[in-house]
C-alpha cells in the first residue's frame, strides 16, 4: 500500500508502546468518531447536516501531534465515507469535509492509497466544478493533500486537471481573480510533481506543462490584488514544483531559452526581499563562450564615498567608548556610509544601492548576543568580514514597533527568506541536471569577475553570501569553499559568528545555524581546526557567561535506569588531549530529546500543537549534525557511542517517520565508522578503536529495540530502505558475537524483504545481502550463500534498473566469497555447493552482462570468478560445456565492446581469474585465440590505460606454456606486448600520463613471464622482434629492475630483488632449453637478458653471481 504508516506497531499488531499514556485514548476516540460516522447514511435533513457538521468539528479538533496508533487505511475509508454522506449541491457540508482532508492528511501524515484515491479525487475535482467559488480554496487544500506523493498515481485525471483547459491551468492562471486560489491551485500542482524515492513520477508531457507553469508565474510581477505574504507562498510553491521536477522527476532543461529563462528568475529571487537591493534581471540568461567584463569607464571614488567614508566607520567605532542608544535606521546609515553607490543599469543584473531605502536590523528580532567569545566585535572593533548589517549585535527589543507591525514585519522577512532559499535550492537542484560544460558558460552571471575599483557593484551569490541574514546562505559558501587549503582562523571566525544563533528566536534561524555548522564539520573533514573548534568550548565562546550558552545537560540526563553497564563503565575514552567533550554532540543530543524551552518557542514553525520537542525541522537538522560528525569526527563522536545508540532507538520508536528515517540514518553513519576502524588499512591505534564487545552492546541495543519493526514497515518504504542499509553497517566481527536468535533475526529479515514490491527496499536489501555474504562467519555456511544467491538472482529480473545494478554487485561478492573458500583447506563447501545453482548463476550473469554499464561491470566480475571456481567435476558435464563456451563470449565481447572503462576493466580482470583455473582447457579450446586477440587489442589501443594495465596483467597469469597456445599465438601476445610498450607515452588525455609508468612496468613484467616459459620453437619470433625492438625494450626493462614494480592496481608492488630474481629466473629457464644445433636464437635471447642483468649489475656496484649465469 501506498499509505505511510507513522503510528507504528508491532508485526504481531499490537500497538507499540506509547511515549504517552494520553495517546490510546486519542486513538480511540478516532475510531469511535469514525465508527459514529460509519454508521450515518446519506440524509439531506437538516439534523443529518448538523450531526454531520459536529461529527467533522470534533475530527478536527482532535490533537494527533504525538501520534494516535491510527492506520492510515482507516484514515482513507473514513474520508470516503464523509465524502459520500456529503453531497455537492451543500456549500458548507463540501467546505467542512475539505478542510476535514486537508487537516487529517497533513496532521497524521498519512499518503492516500491507491484504491481509495480514484474515488476522492473525483469527488474533489467534481466538488470543483460544482460548489461555489468560495469554497474553492478549501477543496483545493484537500486536493493538494491527495496528490501529495501520488503524481503517477493520478494518470487517469491528469487530463482533467492539467490538460490545455484543465482545472488547475485554469485556477492557477494569472486571470484567475482570487489570488488565494490561485496560489492553492500552483500548489497542488507543485504536489502532483513530486514523487517519492523508487516510485514512478510524472510523465514528461504533464512535467513540461508544469514546468512552464511554474516559470510563468516566476516570471509574472506581483499583481495588485495580492499581499506580500500570498506572493512569497505562491512563488515558493512555484519553486518547490521546479525542485522536484529536476530532483524526483529527473528532467532534463535541454533548450538554452529555457535553461536561461530559468536561471534568470532564480538570480532575481536569490535576492527577493532583501532590503536596499533593486534587482534587474533580463527575461533570459544566455551563455557566454569568455567571461564578460564590464566595458564601462570607471567611476572615479568620490571623497564622501569611497575614499573617505571608511575611515571614518572605522574611527567612530574606535572612538566607541560608551553605550549609546541607537535610534531607528541610524545605525544602517553608519553601515551604508561605507558602501558604493551605483548608477541603475538596466536589463544587466546590476544593483541599486539607494540611499533612502534605509532599514533597522533591529527588525530582524535578532538577540543581543556577541560575534566572538569575548563579547567583542574584534580586536579593535572592526565587525568581521562575514558580518553585514543584518548580522550585528542588536537589541532583541521591539519597542519601536507596534506589536502587530512588529510581528507582521518579522512574519514578512520569514516568508522572503524563504523565497530565496527556496530559489537557492531549486538553483543548486538545476546545476546538478546540467552538464558542466553547458552550465560553464552561465557563471559569470552567478560568480564575478573583480571589477576595477569604481566600476558598478554586480550582484552573485558572493553579493548574498553578505547580505542575506539567513545563515543558509553561508552554509552555502563553507560547503564549496577549499578550507583546507586556506589559512587558519577563517572557519573559527565562521563559527564564532554563527554559534550565538543557535539560540535564536526564530526556529528557521535556529535550523539554519545548524545547518552552517552542520556545512563546516563535513567541508574536508576531518580538518585540525575545526577538530579543536569541537574539543575547546571556551575558545568557541561556550565558556563566556554573557554569551548565549546552549544549554548543555550531563551525559546521563534523559536515562532514568540505563539498562547494563553505566556508561561511564562502558563508553569509550576520547582520544588523547581531547578531555573537553564535544559540546556540538551534546547540544545536538540535547535538541533532539529534551523538552523544548520557553525561550526560544517562538515562530516555532513546524512544531506540531501539543509537542513537548523542539519544532521538527530542528530534530532532523541536529540529527543530520551528528550523522556528519559520525561521518567526519569519528574519533571523537565514539565516546558518546552508547549514549547515541539510545538516542537512536528513541528516535527510532517515535511516531514521525521523517525522524525515525534520520535515527536510522545516524545509525548507518555510527555503523560505518566502527567499520572503517577495523579495516586492515585503517591508521587508528587499537588501543583507540572501539572495543568489539562494546560494538556487540551497541548492536544488541538496536536489535532489541525499534529496528527491527523499522525493518518490518512496509508501510513507509523509505524507512525500510535506511533501516536495511543501517543493519548492512554491522561490524563483521561484532555480527559473529551477537546472539544467536539476533543473527538469525537479521538474515531472516533481509531475505525476507528482497520480496518486497517496492524498488527503493529491494535495492537496499539486495546490497545488504552482499555485504553479508562476505562475513567470514556467514561465508561458509553453504545454505546462507545458497539461500543469498537463489535471493540475488530474483533481484537481477527486476524491472529496476536500480536493483538490478545492486543485485550484479552482490553477485559479484558472492562470488568472492567462492573463491575465498575454494582457497581453504577443507574441501566441503565445494562438494556441497549445488551444481545447478551455479549453472543458474552462470546463466543469469551472463544476461546480466548484455544490460546496462551499472549492471554490466559486476556481472563480468561474477563470470571470471564463476569461471574459476568450477571444479573439474562440473566442467566434465556436457550440460556445463555449452554455458561455459556462452560465458567465456560474454567476456570476450564486454573487453572489445565500447562501454564504460570499469566495464571493460573488470571483464580483463574477469579474463584473468578465467585464466587461473587449469581445470579448464585455455590453450587448446577454439576460445583460446579469440580471449588472446580481445586482450592484445586492448592492450595495444585502449585509450584507457588503467585497461591496458588489467590486460597486460591478464596476459601474465597462465602458469604454462601449452596455455597460451600454438607457437603463432605466443608470437602475437609477445608481438603486442612489445608494440604496447612502444605506445605506452602515446596518448592524448593529459590524464592518463600519471598511469604511463604502471603500464610499463605490467607489460614488462608480462615479457619476462613469457620469456620463462617459452619453449624451442618459441624462440626464432622472440629473437626477430628483439633484433628490432631490443634498445626499447631492454632500456624500460633495465628501468623496470631498479625502480622495482610501481604501485599499481594489479597488486602489491615488487620490491628491486624479486624484480630481479625474476630475470634471473627467465635467464635459468633459456639456459635449460634444448635448443637444435646452430639454432643462434637461444644465444640472443640469453645474451639480451645477461646484459640487462649487467647493466643493472653495474649501475647498483653490487657484487653477485652474475659471472657464474654464463656459465650455465
Amino acid at each position: 500500500m501506498a499509505a505511510v504508516q507513522v503510528a507504528g506497531s508491532l508485526p504481531s499488531g499490537q500497538p507499540r508502546e506509547a511515549p504517552r499514556e494520553a495517546i490510546p485514548e486519542r486513538g480511540n476516540a478516532f475510531r469511535r468518531l469514525s465508527a459514529r460516522l460509519c454508521a450515518l447514511r446519506p440524509d439531506d435533513s437538516s439534523s443529518a447536516r448538523t450531526e454531520i457538521h459536529l461529527l467533522f468539528d470534533q475530527l478536527i479538533s482532535e490533537n494527533y501531534s504525538e501520534g494516535s496508533g491510527v492506520a492510515p487505511e482507516d484514515v482513507s475509508a473514513l474520508l470516503v465515507q464523509a465524502c459520500r454522506l456529503v453531497p455537492l449541491n451543500q456549500n458548507h457540508l463540501v467546505s467542512k469535509v475539505s478542510q476535514l482532508i486537508h487537516h487529517l492528511l497533513n496532521r497524521l501524515q498519512v499518503i492516500v492509497d491507491e484504491q481509495h484515491l480514484d474515488f476522492l479525487l473525483a469527488y474533489t475535482i467534481s466538488a470543483i466544478h460544482q460548489c461555489s467559488s468560495w469554497t474553492h480554496m478549501e477543496i483545493l487544500q484537500a486536493l493538494a493533500a491527495l496528490v501529495y506523493c501520488n503524481g503517477s498515481k493520478c494518470q487517469k485525471y491528469l487530463p482533467e486537471l492539467l490538460g490545455k483547459t484543465g482545472l488547475l491551468m485554469k485556477l492557477s492562471d494569472l486571470a484567475q481573480s482570487d489570488p488565494e486560489v490561485r496560489r492553492a491551485a500552483v500548489h497542488c500542482m507543485a504536489n502532483l510533481c513530486l514523487s517519492m524515492p523508487g516510485q514512478p513520477y510524472l510523465e514528461e508531457p504533464y512535467q513540461n506543462i508544469c514546468f512552464q507553469a511554474f516559470l510563468t508565474i516566476l516570471q509574472s510581477p506581483k499583481s495588485s490584488d495580492m499581499d506580500d505574504i500570498t506572493f512569497c507562498m505562491l512563488l515558493q510553491n512555484a519553486l518547490k514544483g521546479i525542485q522536484s521536477l529536476l530532483n524526483g522527476g529527473r528532467m532534463k532543461l535541454t533548450q538554452t531559452d529555457e535553461l536561461g529563462a530559468l536561471l534568470a528568475v532564480l538570480k532575481k529571487f536569490m535576492f527577493h526581499g532583501l532590503p536596499g537591493l533593486n534587482i534587474e534581471m533580463p527575461t533570459v540568461l544566455y551563455p557566454t563562450p569568455l567571461p564578460q567584463y564590464d566595458g564601462r569607464t570607471p567611476i572615479k571614488p568620490q571623497q564622501s564615498e569611497s575614499s573617505a567614508s571608511r575611515p571614518t566607520l572605522n574611527k567612530k567605532k574606535k572612538s566607541k567608548v560608551k553605550p549609546k542608544k541607537i535610534q531607528q535606521g541610524e545605525e544602517e546609515e553608519k553601515e551604508s556610509s561605507g558602501e558604493i553607490e551605483a548608477a541603475s543599469v538596466t536589463g544587466t543584473g546590476r544593483v541599486n544601492l539607494h540611499e533612502g531605502n534605509t532599514w533597522s536590523p533591529s527588525s530582524l528580532g535578532v538577540q543581543s548576543l556577541p560575534l566572538d567569545g569575548s563579547g567583542a566585535a574584534g580586536k579593535d572593533g572592526v565587525s568581521s568580514p562575514f558580518s553585514s548589517s543584518s548580522w550585528k549585535r542588536v537589541s532583541s527589543s521591539e519597542s519601536d514597533y507596534s506589536d502587530a507591525e512588529g510581528g507582521m514585519q518579522s512574519k514578512m522577512r520569514s516568508y522572503q527568506a524563504k523565497v530565496r532559499q527556496g530559489a537557492l535550492v531549486c538553483f543548486l537542484s538545476t546545476i546538478k541536471s546540467i552538464e558542466k560544460k553547458v552550465l560553464y558558460g552561465y557563471w559569470s552571471a552567478f560568480i564575478p569577475d573583480t571589477p576595477e575599483l569604481g566600476s558598478p557593484q554586480s550582484v552573485s551569490l558572493m553579493t548574498l553570501t553578505l547580505k542575506d541574514p539567513s545563515p543558509k546562505c553561508l552554509a552555502n559558501l563553507v560547503s564549496n569553499a577549499p578550507y583546507n587549503r586556506l589559512k587558519l582562523s577563517l572557519l573559527t571566525k565562521v563559527w564564532n559568528q554563527i554559534k550565538p544563533y543557535i539560540r535564536h528566536k526564530d526556529v528557521n534561524v535556529r535550523v539554519s545555524s545548524l545547518t552552517l555548522l552542520g556545512a563546516i564539520v563535513s567541508t574536508h573533514a576531518p580538518l585540525p581546526e575545526v577538530q579543536l573548534l569541537l574539543q575547546q568550548p571556551c575558545s568557541s565562546g561556550l565558556g563566556n557567561s554573557n554569551s548565549a550558552t546552549p544549554h548543555l545537560s550531563p551525559p546521563d540526563w534523559w536515562k532514568k535506569a540505563p539498562a547494563g553497564p553505566s556508561l561511564e563503565e562502558t563508553s569509550v575514552s576520547s582520544p588523547k588531549g581531547s578531555s573537553e567533550p564535544c559540546w556540538l554532540i551534546r547540544l545536538c543530543i540535547s535538541i533532539v530529546v529534551l523538552p523544548k524551552e520557553d525561550s526560544c518557542s517562538g515562530s516555532d514553525a513546524g512544531s506540531a500543537a501539543g509537542s513537548a520537542y523542539e519544532p521538527s525541522p530542528m530534530r532532523l537538522e541536529a540529527l543530520q549534525v551528528l550523522a556528519l560528525l559520525a561521518r567526519g569526527y569519528f574519533s571523537m563522536t565514539q565516546a558518546y557511542l552508547m549514549e547515541l545508540g539510545e538516542v537512536i532507538c528513541k528516535c527510532m520508536g517515535e511516531a514521525d517517520p521523517s525522524i525515525q528515517l534520520h535515527g536510522a540514518k545516524l545509525l548507518e553513519e555510527l555503523g560505518i565508522g566502527l567499520i572503517q576502524q577495523y579495516k586492515p588499512d585503517s591508521t587508528v591505534a587499537p588501543d583507540q578503536r572501539v572495543p568489539v564487545f562494546l560494538v556487540v552492546m551497541f548492536w544488541t541495543m538496536m536489535l532489541n529495540g525499534p529496528l527491527p519493526r523499522a525493518l518490518q514497515n512496509s508501510e513507509h518504504p523509505t524507512l525500510q530502505a535506511s533501516a536495511c542499509d543501517a543493519l548492512s553497517s554491522i561490524l563483521p566481527e561484532a555480527f559473529s558475537s551477537l546472539p544467536n536468535d539476533r543473527q538469525i533475526l537479521c538474515i531472516t529479515v533481509l531475505l525476507g524483504l528482497n520480496d518486497s514490491k517496492n524498488r527503493l527496499v529491494k535495492a537496499a536489501t539486495s546490497r545488504a545481502l552482499g555485504v553479508y555474504v562476505l562475513f567470514p562467519c556467514l561465508r561458509q555456511d553453504v545454505i546462507f550463500v545458497a539461500d543469498t544467491a537463489n535471493a540475488i538472482l530474483m533481484s537481477l529480473e527486476d524491472k529496476s534498473l536500480n536493483v538490478r545494478a545492486k543485485a550484479a554487485w552482490s553477485l559479484g561478492n558472492l562470488t568472492d566469497t567462492l573463491i575465498v573458500n575454494m582457497e581453504t583447506p577443507d574441501p566441503s563447501f565445494q562438494e556441497e555447493f549445488s551444481g545447478l545453482l551455479l549453472l543458474k548463476m552462470l546463466r543469469s550473469a551472463i544476461e546480466a552482462s548484455k544490460d546496462k554499464d551499472k549492471v554490466k561491470s559486476n556481472a563480468v566480475r561474477a563470470l571470471g570468478n564463476l569461471l574459476h571456481f568450477l571444479q573439474p567435476s562440473h566442467i566434465e558435464k556436457p550440460t556445463f560445456a555449452e554455458i561455459i563456451e556462452e560465458s567465456i563470449q560474454a567476456l570476450i565481447s564486454t573487453v572489445l565492446t565500447e562501454a564504460a572503462m570499469k566495464v571493460r576493466w573488470n571483464a580483463c580482470y574477469a579474463m584473468g581469474n578465467v585464466f587461473k583455473n587449469p581445470a579448464l582447457p585455455l590453450g587448446t579450446a577454439p576460445w583460446t585465440s579469440q580471449a588472446y586477440s580481445a586482450l592484445t587489442s586492448v592492450v595495444t589501443s585502449c585509450k584507457n590505460f588503467k585497461v591496458r594495465i588489467r590486460s597486460a596483467a591478464a596476459l601474465s597469469v597462465p602458469g604454462k606454456r601449452e596455455q597460451y597456445g600454438s607457437v603463432e599465438q605466443y608470437a602475437r601476445i609477445w608481438n603486442a606486448l612489445v608494440t604496447a610498450l612502444q605506445k605506452s607515452e602515446d596518448t592524448i588525455d593529459f590524464l592518463e600520463f600519471k598511469y604511463c609508468a604502471s603500464l610499463r612496468t605490467q607489460i614488462c613484467e608480462a615479457l619476462i613471464h613469457l620469456l620463462s616459459l617459452a619453449s624451442a620453437s618459441d624462440l626464432p619470433c622472440i629473437k626477430e622482434i628483439l633484433e628490432l625492438n631490443g634498445n626499447m625494450v631492454q632500456s624500460y626493462i633495465v628501468q623496470f629492475l631498479k625502480s622495482g614494480a610501481e604501485g599499481d592496481d594489479t597488486g602489491a608492488p615488487h620490491s628491486p630483488q624479486e624484480t630481479d630474481q625474476m630475470v634471473r629466473m627467465a635467464l635459468k629457464h633459456m639456459g635449460s632449453i634444448q635448443a637444435p644445433a646452430g639454432d643462434t636464437a637461444r644465444r640472443t635471447i640469453m645474451g639480451f637478458l645477461e646484459e640487462i642483468l649487467a647493466i643493472c649489475f653495474e649501475s647498483s656496484g653490487s657484487q653477485g653471481a652474475l659471472p657464474g649465469l654464463r656459465n650455465q
